[in-house]
């Protein structure tokens, strides 16, 4: 993480890059082409590297934490693959998903307050993701993330945006043979956990870091939980 505002998402991306966040142009192309101003709340810095509110107790994460998982899944976010990302919030994650799917793929989001899957599609639609969605390569839904969405499954690529006590069997049920998870897993330490399943159906997990996410947990808990 860095001090300081950056004036524009070019700028923002640019310092990713130099901070060694952000490794390949083709994560860099992605963010430069979605601007994280379009999906922070007004009011909020939209350039700084730290977690923002967006209401009902759920954050848009820092940049940085964005740029590690777009390098981490980047090579399962191929044009006509599909992902999954859950706790979808304000739709960031979602839109450069479907960026790097392109139309044949399919990039889908799910966050369970019913509110910020609305806010979600009236952000895309002012982004450079709009025709994806306009074309049905891109959806946002609201429902409970644990149980993955299995209408468009299985997925390349999963991404969790909430640190869960366990991995929720239902999403390694949806990950494709080949597929990668990565997912925030604890309570008071979390680990970012990437789970890889080989082409016989079996699963890898190996530890990337230590981070401090909002739990994932279902919509009556978030919205009573006191911050």
């Amino acid at each position: 993480m860095w001090s300081g505002r950056m004036p524009d998402n070019k700028d923002l991306v640019s310092t990713l890059q130099k901070n060694g966040r952000i490794t390949s142009q083709k994560v860099a192309d992605a963010m430069d082409q979605i601007d994280r101003g379009i999906f922070v709340p007004p009011g909020e810095p939209s350039y700084m590297d730290h977690p923002v509110p967006i209401g009902y107790n759920a954050t848009i994460s820092a940049p940085h934490m964005h740029a590690i998982c777009l390098e981490l899944l980047k090579d399962h976010l191929q044009p006509g693959m599909h992902a999954l990302d859950i706790g979808a919030g304000t739709g960031y994650l979602t839109a450069i998903f479907a960026l790097m799917v392109g139309d044949t793929g399919r990039s889908v989001g799910v966050e369970h307050i019913p509110e910020l899957t609305a806010t979600a599609v009236a952000n895309v639609q002012k982004s450079n993701a709009a025709r994806l969605l306009n074309i049905g390569s891109l959806s946002l839904h609201t429902g409970d993330g644990r149980d993955g969405f299995p209408e468009h499954a299985p997925y390349d690529a999963i991404h969790v945006g909430a640190a869960a006590p366990s991995i929720p069997p239902a999403l390694t049920d949806q990950l494709k043979p080949g597929g990668r998870l990565v997912i925030p897993v604890g309570e008071v330490f979390q680990e970012l956990i990437v789970i890889d399943k080989d082409l016989k159906g079996e699963l890898k997990k190996s530890e990337h870091l230590s981070v401090r996410y909002v739990p994932l947990t279902d919509r009556q808990s978030q919205l009573n939980k006191k911050l």
